[in-house]
């Protein structure tokens, strides 16, 4: 009989702790024993709380492999019978045997009724370095569990495929928000659809009246953001600057010669190069810029409050001042389609003219910024890379423990854009490169973005460094390859133009591909998330949709055709509201860098994992250095607010 010591920590979530039976199986070389009760007078296993116990094994099983973690119902004295079977989250069990050092079998999980649980310690392994069947076995049943729990659906054909579960009530608690997040989001919309109640807006179907009355949404938790925003809306310089640094900081790109279907001429731009300027002299010294909404040509309309809204497909041309001044709009054409019914607008125009052009310019950018940027690239793609990871990568896997269009119109914009999306997009440093724009004076998400994409990569380096020796060895690991090949399979529908690897090679490979996973999960995601709230709340400056159809002639807007072109009061209202809980992470939150779940016990990834938290730590003292020189500080890359992974 050899007698063994359990320590065993509950997490400290709310609704962590059991009143149910827990015992613990001990696997080793030799054998099992059978369920060895953990139990002592009173309640155990209560929220946060760290408890020791001795158990008994009837025989010896060699060196231990696995520990097997049971639970069931506290049974009481008939008529009462069993109690309710309660969940637990258990955060890991230590186990000291007769001899030798302690082994850590962290979990991290809910345990929910009655069920087995089994559980490795807590060393990463990879699938080629288990040495022995018993390991071997669990590892195909782990995995063979979690394929049965979470399977593939097709939700719109043309989208990545995501998880088959109706409801968020169906949902496991592994996977669903804690109640402490559940309590703040539902809290945070109430007050913010109350407010808006008691304002007399929310169910007000009508125009706003003015622009002064738009003014009374700015008492609706505004911020020092929201107020640069709402003073400085109609300047050239501030308008061009949200292609660089607002919510939708990825389309940009040089150009290097105008598209045939833009016909700018040297007269039109004259106002703003000077006279003589030459477009082809600007265009071979590369100071001009282009943001194309091609994609939204066509688009089909959503109806609110009974009426048809519209859309628009502008192109958008920017000039780059010498010297590191300011990027300032040249032109604007609101269609793809050139001719007397679709003028270019230019700032040389009557001011109601060019602001309903740029307002225009800032739907689109609403448009495809929560289509696909928000939806699809930050949500839809980190769905199917947290899928892929609890279908083919165990708990012990060293990746694993580092990891106004209406629908109908988002839903086409999603089609539309799985059709071209590229692994080059989803990669900053080649993104940046496809785009020309490495030296674009005052691009903030690329600088910031970068320093953070270069953490992420030598994090991600040195712990494949740790478990991988050789190419040969990511070749052989038969769990990654099946995760790459079902992102690639279930995420980007098998395209193969696409660039996304179904297969990887080589130990660069794999850190390029977990450093882009990583980064799109967390950062990315935060950067075109966070602003949401600053950008909308001065609706003028994003509107969610339009009422009226753009215009196909200069000189005919007036204030009052502006604002009747905006969207009306409650389509405002649901609209800022709904951004506002996007934009704030409502509690329990989990930095980027930081590990409270510790799954990895070896010495090696937690130096690497320090490292990280270091350099994250000075970046951010770099950011936030500069941002007191920036009259609108950037701060939707600074690493301590940027989520681990997309949590809102």
């Amino acid at each position: 009989m050899a007698e063994y010591g359990v320590r065993v920590s509950t997490g400290e979530a709310i609704g962590a702790g059991t009143w149910n039976r827990i015992a613990v199986s001990i696997v080793g070389t030799l054998g099992e024993t059978p369920p060895l009760p953990l139990d002592h007078f009173g309640k155990e296993f209560s929220k946060g709380a760290v408890e020791d116990f001795r158990v008994a094994s009837p025989q010896d099983v060699g060196r231990v492999l696995l520990l097997r973690l049971h639970k069931g119902p506290l049974l009481l004295p008939s008529p009462v019978g069993p109690l309710a079977r309660d969940a637990w989250f258990c955060n890991w069990l230590q186990l000291t045997p007769p001899q030798g050092a302690p082994l850590r079998f962290p979990c991290y999980q809910w345990m929910e009724g009655s069920g087995i649980l089994t559980l490795r310690e807590g060393a990463g392994k990879v699938s080629w370095a288990d040495d022995h069947p018993v390991l071997q076995q669990q590892r195909r049943e782990e995995l063979q569990a979690r394929q049965d729990s979470y399977q593939w659906k097709t939700y719109r054909p043309g989208w990545p495929r995501c998880l088959d579960e109706k409801t968020v009530k169906d949902l496991d608690l592994n996977i669903k928000y804690s109640v402490t997040k559940n309590v703040h989001f539902y809290l945070k919309a109430g007050s913010g659809f109350t407010e808006m109640t008691l304002k007399g807006l929310l169910y007000r179907k009508g125009l706003w009246k003015s622009l002064h009355e738009m003014k009374r949404m700015f008492n609706f938790h505004k911020s020092p953001a929201a107020e640069y925003v709402y003073e400085h809306w109609q300047e050239d310089a501030f308008f061009a600057s949200q292609f660089l640094n607002g919510l939708n900081p990825v389309l940009i790109r040089r150009c290097r010669s105008l598209p045939e279907n833009f016909p700018v001429t040297d007269d039109m731009v004259a106002p703003v190069l000077g006279p003589g300027a030459s477009l082809q002299a600007e265009l071979e010294r590369g100071s001009l810029f282009l943001v194309d909404h091609a994609i939204l040509s066509g688009v089909r309309t959503n109806v609110i409050n009974g009426k048809p809204q519209f859309s628009a497909a502008p192109m958008t041309l920017l000039y780059q001042t010498p010297g590191g001044g300011p990027l300032l709009p040249l032109a604007i054409q609101l269609s793809q389609t050139p001719g007397p019914t679709s003028p270019i607008f230019l700032p040389s125009d009557n001011k109601w003219d060019w602001l309903l052009a740029k307002t225009w310019v800032r739907n689109s950018e609403f448009s495809v910024h929560e289509a696909l940027t928000h939806l699809l690239q930050a949500h839809l793609l980190s769905e199917v890379f947290t899928m892929a990871t609890l279908r083919q990568l165990p708990h012990c896997h060293p990746l694993f423990k580092s990891t106004g269009i209406g629908l109908g119109g988002f839903s086409e914009l999603i089609q539309r854009c799985m059709e071209e999306l590229s692994y080059t997009a989803l990669c900053l440093p080649e993104d940046i490169r496809a785009r020309g724009v490495e030296d674009i004076p005052g691009y903030y998400y690329r600088d910031d973005g970068l320093q953070i994409w270069g953490a992420v990569e030598s994090f991600v380096s040195e712990i494949v460094s740790i478990y991988y020796p050789s190419d040969a060895s990511v070749r052989d690991d038969s769990e990654l390859q099946a995760w790459v090949r079902e992102i690639f399979s279930e995420g980007f529908l098998g395209r193969e133009d696409s660039g996304v690897p179904s297969s990887l090679d080589t130990r660069e490979s794999l850190v390029h591909y977990a450093t882009m996973v990583i980064f799109n999960c967390s950062a990315k995601h935060y950067a075109v998330s966070a602003g949401q709230f600053d950008s909308s709340i001065w609706m003028p400056n994003l509107p969610p949709t339009m009422q009226l159809p753009p215009p196909t002639s200069k000189g005919q807007t007036e204030p009052e055709g502006f604002i009747a072109t905006l969207p009306a009061v409650n389509a405002t209202c649901d609209i800022i509201v709904t951004l506002w809980l996007l934009s704030k992470e409502p509690g329990d939150r989990r930095p980027l860098g930081t590990y409270p779940e510790e799954h990895f016990i070896e010495e090696a990834p937690r130096r690497s994992i320090a490292a990280f938290q270091s350099r994250l730590a000075q970046i951010s003292k770099d950011i936030q250095k500069r941002n007191k020189e920036l009259a609108l500080p950037y701060t939707y890359l600074d690493p301590p607010l940027i989520e681990n992974s997309v949590s809102i």
